[in-house]
């Protein structure tokens, strides 16, 4: 059991390491480029991969690898731009609905039923659709049908937390609703959903290129992986590089992510802890 703890502690370290290294690297990402993602060179378009430009060109000579590293900014920050607003406004909502109850809870919870009622990806398209495309639209989209998940994740939580004995001990001793939320219940219902969260890192990095790749999300010559492998499919067959490297990109930094979630929610279990 002891070997199983430290092996899963060496993997934890691991995987945050090398996220960690994805985000540190994505937001100094300029400084990083080989050449200038936006720079055009029609004598070498369509270049295969070569020691001057490991991952090629595309079909204005621009350099791939500089591409990528400079979408590696737009794709990360957006996801976790993202995550961070479905985690704080469900949170927000779930807490809320938990602590006040009555009218409120019933109201809030049927339209977060309305929401999870949708696929998921499906109503995302309808939205960023409505709204014109472009990628705040898209972050705003994928917002606004991810959200009742962790409003559901909170409300139990909250309603568990404020059943407790030492909740009702809080109450008498004097303490108002705002200072027990913020004191007693969130630090205490976090845990659960902070998991939840790094868990859906890789699933809304995936929806976003999902979104720019259907032309709902970021626009050219933006660099974005999605939107990279969207304007470049038609080039699959002559020239794969171009619409490969922007994939292979999305490919390793979910992997990453979904690794570290799942690593994140196995140490976080009670009995890995015994």
């Amino acid at each position: 059991m002891r070997h199983e703890k430290n092996s899963l502690k060496t993997r934890l370290i691991i995987f945050a390491a090398l996220a960690i290294l994805l985000v540190i690297c994505s937001f100094f990402s300029e400084y990083l480029t080989p050449y200038d993602p936006y720079l055009q060179n029609l004598d070498i378009a369509k270049q295969a991969p070569t020691s001057a430009h490991p991952l090629g060109t595309d079909r204005y000579g621009r350099d791939m690898l500089s591409r990528v590293i400079a979408g590696s900014r737009t794709s990360i920050s957006s996801t976790l731009l993202l995550v961070a607003v479905i985690t704080a406004v469900g949170t927000a909502v779930g807490v809320i609905c938990g602590w006040v109850g009555g009218w409120v809870d019933t109201v809030l919870m049927r339209i977060s039923d309305v929401f999870l009622a949708f696929p998921g990806l499906v109503f995302a398209l309808a939205v960023a659709g409505s709204l014109g495309g472009g990628l705040q639209n898209a972050i705003i989209a994928l917002a606004a049908i991810s959200w009742p998940k962790y409003a559901r994740i909170a409300r139990s939580q909250t309603l568990s937390q404020k059943e407790t004995t030492w909740m009702k001990a809080v109450r008498l001793s004097g303490s108002g609703p705002v200072k027990m939320i913020f004191r007693h219940v969130l630090p205490n219902i976090m845990g659960p959903i902070l998991v939840t969260a790094m868990l859906d890192i890789g699933t809304m990095m995936m929806e976003l290129a999902a979104l720019s790749f259907l032309g709902l999300g970021a626009k050219p010559p933006i660099p974005e992986w999605g939107s990279m492998m969207s304007d470049t499919r038609s080039l699959m067959t002559t020239s794969p590089w171009i619409t490969f490297s922007p994939g292979i990109a999305i490919f390793i930094s979910v992997m990453v992510f979904n690794l570290l979630g799942d690593t994140i929610r196995d140490y976080a279990d009670p009995k890995s802890r015994r």
